[in-house]
């Protein structure tokens, strides 16, 4: 089974958000790694781009498939994570600990619409 960590949001196209303050580090689950395989590339967002909920905000590329990253909520991205850029792979090391950008929250309820680990649990054993 996938690592699901509590106190997490999850989308069901397998990107969670971390909430901290007004600021949401989004990412793929340990599901969605696992899913892909080895990861080669991430394509990233710039730093002041837009991301709306539920809409393509990148791509993660593995050597087995391309699978686009949807953004779980709306708001402004402030840092993109860097290290990726060079070690993709860290992906499959810790999705949680190597999140993809951060985000500062358009509109926190929009989290609402979001699964917590236990649904996210059930939802990946569908």
């Amino acid at each position: 089974m996938a690592k699901v960590i509590e106190g997490l949001y999850y989308s069901e196209s397998h990107e969670y958000v971390r909430v901290e303050g007004d600021f949401g580090f989004i990412g793929i689950t340990d599901y969605a790694q696992h899913a892909l395989g080895n990861v080669v590339y991430v394509d990233m967002p710039e730093m002041d781009d837009e991301v709306t909920a539920g809409e393509e905000f990148g791509a993660v590329e593995s050597v087995k498939a391309a699978s686009d990253l949807n953004a779980p909520v709306s708001g402004t991205v402030i840092e993109v994570n860097e290290a990726l850029e060079d070690q993709p792979e860290l992906l499959n090391q810790d999705a949680y600990e190597n999140w993809i950008i951060k985000v500062e929250l358009k509109d926190k309820a929009e989290l609402d619409s979001l699964m917590d680990a236990k649904a996210y649990e059930e939802f990946c054993k569908e």
